[in-house]
């Protein structure tokens, strides 16, 4: 069975693509026009171990928060549609990433509600990439996927100074728990009610 979907978003704001094979190898081609957003989502599918496709256009010139909440949405849907009615799937799945002095902790459910408990402190500096990458929107992303895709997902920062590495344990974890909560270890829904 293929667990594989594409999404196309088109709003005044934004225009999105997205696919995905939940059973690829982390290959990715990312490209947002916001260099260290298209790194950490390199990030989700590497290390997620999915193929991942996101081709976005959006009104940079104002801000880049649509462009990286739409991308939330987005994959979000995307990944929601290749799951599929979750089969067999592990649900659940946890881990603490480290990346130097940063370690960020993240607790994912497959649960079909959508829920984001974000608690991650910022040393307060931007991201210097062009243009510049304000941290605050990567509690959008993921507010924004965990909607979208109907999880729950709680990301806590541990502790970190560098804000480049704090974001980046999280995309890493996030994969991570992805990656394993959608390892197939069965063929029954795991849910007492049947269904996710």
């Amino acid at each position: 069975m293929s667990r594989s979907a594409s999404t196309n978003r088109v709003t005044r704001e934004t225009s999105i693509e997205v696919s995905v094979d939940l059973d690829g190898t982390g290959t990715t081609e990312v490209a947002t026009g916001i260099p260290f957003f298209d790194h950490m989502l390199d990030q989700l599918g590497r290390h997620g171990g999915f193929e991942l496709i996101v081709k976005a256009e959006g009104d940079l010139e104002i801000d880049a928060h649509h462009t990286v909440e739409d991308v939330g949405i987005a994959v979000g849907d995307t990944f929601r549609e290749a799951w599929g009615d979750k089969r067999g799937v592990r649900r659940f799945a946890s881990i603490t990433v480290p990346l130097d002095e940063a370690a960020v902790e993240v607790v994912l459910d497959l649960s079909g509600r959508p829920f984001l408990h974000y608690e991650v402190e910022f040393p307060g500096q931007k991201i210097l990439s062009d243009p510049p990458f304000d941290p605050q929107l990567v509690e959008e992303f993921w507010r924004a996927f965990a909607t979208a895709a109907g999880v729950t997902l709680h990301i806590v920062g541990r502790r970190g100074k560098n804000t480049h590495h704090i974001i980046e344990a999280a995309f890493k974890g996030v994969a991570r728990c992805l990656h394993d909560a959608l390892r197939v270890e069965g063929s029954a829904v795991p849910s007492t009610k049947g269904t996710l």
